[in-house]
């Protein structure tokens, strides 16, 4: 059996926060689910400060989770934050420069 618990890890600093995504693949929606669930506290704690989403394992992505990077992206600007995407894979580096997301997520 599969776990159900998010596989993210994150570190808080003073002025950054980073959680870094443990899956290889987010395509399941109850994956989803549980991953904005994990992130909920995680964008609470981190008023005014940054957060930095490190995709270094991530390879495969789904549309849904797209939808839910625009959620936490205004959760965020919202708590007077700023988001970072960091460590893209090449190939999902292309999909949001094909859906013009370059323009809305800051992308190191």
């Amino acid at each position: 059996m599969e776990s159900t618990e998010p596989k993210i890890k994150v570190e808080y600093g003073t002025e950054v926060s980073i959680v870094t995504f443990g899956d290889e693949n987010i395509l399941d929606e109850q994956q989803i689910k549980k991953l904005e669930q994990a992130l909920r506290p995680v964008i609470k704690e981190n008023l005014h400060k940054k957060l930095v989403l490190n995709f270094e394992n991530v390879r495969f992505m789904s549309s849904a989770f797209l939808g839910l990077l625009v959620k936490v992206h205004k959760r965020v600007i919202d708590n007077g934050g700023h988001l970072q995407l960091f460590n893209l894979d090449p190939k999902i580096r292309k999909v949001f420069e094909i859906t013009q997301l370059t323009k809305v997520f800051d992308i190191a």
